[in-house]
């Protein structure tokens, strides 16, 4: 028992820098709090004291801030970072090393009698505010954004945002240096608006940036051919009016020299 205890926590150090001693912890903790009253009150709804079980997690709703139902399956070192807001169902079960932050619900999407939250498997990080509802599945280490609404299942070691959420995949350095490269030499900033953009705008841009890459690429092989053959091919692009375009619109015209 207090093997488990000293583990767990070692594990909120790891997790919270604010953490200054383990007193504090297991006193002034109401994830903490939380999660010791539901392990008792776990106990008692399965055995079947489903009345007491709903008092003690009524009691921890009230001294924490953070619901969780007697029913809710919960693996080792799970921790809930400043807690208030959180919800968490019946049927939710979550793995080894969860972190949630404050404002998380783990909620239901039907009134039937049967599985109907979510389950998060091992290591999974949900931020503030975020929403997981429905019988799905989080896969181990996926990370999920602040407020991020999340309804279908997320694949291990995915970084989830926006509502609803959506897998963000990171871009590797050779294509974000390719991708800037060309937009400095269309004349526009096609990356004005950073990498935190949200992803289905940032998307489209990428695949149009992709394909004017390989359009430009072409052009250069036919250019050097022609050239072979003796024709001259002038390949210069004129820069794009961007004052016009936003007049217009985005229906502006390249300028001519």
């Amino acid at each position: 028992m207090f093997h488990g205890l000293r583990e767990y926590v070692r594990s909120v150090f790891q997790r919270d820098p604010a953490a200054h001693s383990a007193l504090e912890v297991l006193i002034l903790y109401p994830g903490v709090q939380a999660l010791a009253l539901h392990r008792v009150s776990h106990r008692l709804w399965r055995w079947k004291l489903r009345w007491l079980a709903r008092a003690l997690s009524q009691f921890g709703r009230w001294l924490t801030g953070i619901e969780i139902h007697p029913g809710a399956s919960i693996g080792k070192r799970f921790f809930i970072d400043h807690g208030m807001g959180v919800v968490i169902g019946e049927t939710a079960e979550i793995g080894d090393d969860c972190t949630l932050y404050h404002g998380v619900t783990l909620g239901g999407t039907t009134w039937r009698k049967e599985k109907r939250h979510p389950t998060l498997g091992n290591s999974v990080v949900i931020g503030a505010g975020a929403k997981v509802l429905g019988p799905i599945m989080v896969g181990d280490g996926a990370r999920i954004g602040s407020n991020s609404v999340v309804v279908k299942d997320v694949p291990s070691g995915a970084t989830v945002v926006g509502i609803p959420g959506r897998v963000v995949t990171p871009r590797s350095d050779d294509e974000t240096r390719q991708r800037e490269a060309l937009a400095r030499k269309l004349g526009f900033d096609a990356y004005g608006q950073t990498r935190d953009m949200p992803d289905p705008v940032a998307h489209a841009i990428d695949l149009m940036l992709d394909h004017m890459h390989r359009v430009d690429g072409k052009m250069k092989a036919l250019s050097s051919a022609l050239e072979k053959a003796g024709i001259k091919v002038d390949l210069e692009i004129p820069e794009l009016d961007v004052e016009n375009l936003e007049k217009a619109g985005g229906s502006g015209a390249p300028k001519e020299d």
